[in-house]
């Protein structure tokens, strides 16, 4: 298994998601969605080209749907790079 490392954007976005869970859900949900989540990157770590290549909309970045957010990544030479986590935001703006 590689590695994953969010960039600067995906760890803003990580980190606004759970606010906004914790805002709308409570912090157990909040933490469970968290969690869950964690659990995607590391599938995507142990298996980075299980999840579809998006080369239409960024050549070389895969796409993993989880929850109600699509996490965008890379494969880099000695890791994952988790570049975003977006909901319904602006893809071709956002990423």
């Amino acid at each position: 298994m590689i590695a994953y490392k969010l960039s600067e954007a995906a760890a803003e976005d990580f980190e606004a998601i759970f606010e906004f869970g914790i805002e709308q859900f409570g912090l157990s949900k909040a933490l469970d969605y968290q969690l869950g989540m964690k659990k995607r990157f590391d599938a995507i770590a142990y298996q980075p080209k299980q999840y579809p290549a998006i080369n239409h909309i960024r050549l070389g970045y895969f796409r993993s749907v989880y929850g109600s957010h699509s996490i965008y990544y890379r494969l880099d030479k000695e890791h994952i790079l988790i570049v975003r986590i977006l909901g319904k935001q602006d893809i071709k703006t956002e990423l």
